[in-house]
């Protein structure tokens, strides 16, 4: 059997294409203009230029869960956080183990904690402050966001101790707080609900 090999100029063939897929209704992708391109780019770039960064936190301790927003919109949950010993009430003296209740912000990060990675909350406020004086007592101080503590390095990262066991602290696992590390800046403003 002899074949006949036919050659085609290159742009008939395309043209042929095209014509043969629009004929059988085939959608024939758009070429982008330098105007899509152009604004595909600068999205692209505001994307790089502002990360996602928390502008608020929520931590409800009845359901033990942390939330972090930006622009109102959830963008992370952290659930079956740690409280103090005695997790009820609201932080009152130094020692009796609660986790404040109220609104404050970060006010320090601290990368060399005793825990893996803190974010100070800023308990006490001025009103704290007022009541434990009233009564003649100290309020106590040093309330953070933290992972788990460095001696149990052994822990895998998604692994948290499962009761209450700060001094009032909130705690997570050490991969959350990578991530709250990434997202919470200084200054972003917490509330803590009972």
């Amino acid at each position: 059997m002899t074949r006949y090999w036919c050659v085609i100029p290159l742009q008939i063939k395309l043209s042929w294409i095209v014509l043969t897929t629009g004929l059988l209704g085939c959608n024939v992708p758009q070429i982008p203009n330098a105007e899509s391109l152009s604004q595909n780019r600068e999205k692209s770039r505001k994307a790089i230029e502002q990360p996602i960064k928390a502008d608020a936190i929520l931590v409800d301790k009845s359901d033990r869960v942390l939330i972090l927003y930006q622009d109102n919109k959830e963008i992370a949950r952290y659930e079956n956080i740690r409280f103090g010993d005695q997790p009820k009430g609201h932080k009152q003296f130094e020692g009796d183990e609660k986790t404040p209740e109220g609104d404050y912000f970060i006010d320090a990060r601290n990368p060399a904690s005793s825990y893996h990675l803190s974010l100070r909350i800023s308990y006490p406020n001025a009103q704290d402050k007022d009541y434990a004086q009233r009564l003649g007592r100290f309020p106590g101080g040093d309330i953070f966001i933290h992972g788990q503590p460095n001696q149990l390095s052994n822990m895998q990262d998604r692994t948290a101790i499962s009761y209450d066991w700060t001094d009032g602290c909130i705690a997570v696992s050490n991969m959350e707080i990578r991530q709250l590390w990434e997202l919470v800046a200084v200054g972003t403003p917490i509330t803590i609900r009972p």
